[in-house]
């Protein structure tokens, strides 16, 4: 088992590895389990460890954070009667992650919450770092709050029930956290699978670059923006799809992208490992896209600072820039990623 321990703004564990229900403290006061119905098993597990009466199972998927189920979960704990001193579990992945937790922020103006990730993209990202927050039809994640769990218990159990294509699209995740820290390890994602002897070490090594970013700067006023990596372009494309394409992998395009604008910009070659992860990953193929049918999802960006979008581009494993970026520059970028995704056979 690794654990890893956030210090700052707010202290708590991250436990990676087998049996990390044990390690669980007691709970102090009431509380509430919100979870994926995909994993109702192990979520009926963590209930019984540690004494949670009350549960509500959501349909998974970017559709659970929307406006509608937020109040819907807001009206639950409701009408339990939870208090201010209550505790809410979500055990889930990536988008319950982020749903629950901003519950946790807003519900009493605020409320505990342990998170139990049980995806690769969860524990690699999603559970860590204080996000929390919900879609709006104009854009991925333009409501939320920083509000940051008591604990991160990551039980890898849960991985081996996960459909393959789930399971790689988080490694996704951990791959940019190579790119940010100059980590060559975190670049090498092929061999891995939920039965790799060193997939927990693999994962807590992708969690620190995550514990030390957000550390240093817990609120996105600066280094943290570099996590944005791929998500630029990645995130439009999850709106213009409507989330039909998963987040890992719309991250893994938009990595492609950020590859040429970073060889644009006279930083080295990064294109032949972001190809060797695409291929890996296998995403679906994107249809025959314009600029044009991005750009109102670009400009709804929440990264904007100003009227101005940031653009986190790779100058080299461990060396990157954040800046705007003339239009020009990224057209003639966009013009070279169709190309590529063509060569890749991963272009309608």
């Amino acid at each position: 088992m690794q654990r890893l321990e956030v210090r700052e703004p707010v202290p708590y564990p991250i436990l990676v590895g087998e049996g990390v229900l044990k390690e669980v403290p007691p709970l102090a006061g009431p509380a509430a389990l919100l979870f994926d119905r995909r994993v109702e098993g192990f979520a009926q597990e963590v209930a019984k460890a540690l004494g949670v009466r009350h549960l509500l199972g959501l349909p998974g998927g970017e559709a659970a954070k929307s406006l509608e189920v937020y109040g819907k979960v807001l009206s639950w704990l409701a009408e339990k009667g939870l208090p201010r001193n209550a505790t809410l579990l979500v055990v889930g992945g990536g988008t319950l992650t982020d749903l629950g937790g901003f519950v946790a922020a807003t519900y009493l103006r605020g409320v505990a919450y342990l998170a139990f990730p049980t995806t690769t993209l969860a524990i690699v990202d999603a559970s860590v770092g204080g996000k929390t927050g919900i879609n709006l039809p104009e854009g991925k994640n333009l409501v939320g709050a920083f509000h940051f769990p008591q604990g991160v218990y990551a039980e890898l159990r849960a991985l081996k029930t996960l459909p393959l294509p789930t399971f790689k699209e988080g490694l996704v995740e951990a791959f940019k956290h190579g790119l940010i820290a100059g980590d060559e390890a975190l670049l090498k994602v092929e061999d891995l699978t939920p039965q790799s002897p060193r997939l927990e070490a693999f994962l807590a090594r992708a969690v620190a670059v995550k514990v030390r970013v957000t550390e240093e700067d817990p609120l996105e006023k600066g280094k943290r923006r570099l996590l944005n990596l791929g998500h630029t372009l990645g995130h439009a494309l999850e709106a213009q799809t409507r989330h039909a394409l998963p987040h890992g992998m719309a991250v893994a395009y938009g990595l492609l992208y950020a590859a040429l604008l970073g060889r644009a910009l006279g930083g080295e070659d990064l294109l032949p490992p972001v190809r060797r992860l695409l291929l890996w990953l296998s995403p679906p193929p994107l249809p025959p896209l314009a600029f044009e049918d991005l750009l109102p999802y670009l400009l709804r960006d929440k990264k904007k600072v100003s009227e101005s979008l940031h653009w986190v581009v790779p100058l080299a494993p461990g060396r990157l820039v954040v800046r705007p970026l003339p239009e020009g520059l990224l057209r003639e970028a966009f013009a070279a990623w169709r190309e590529e995704l063509k060569g890749l056979g991963l272009l309608r």
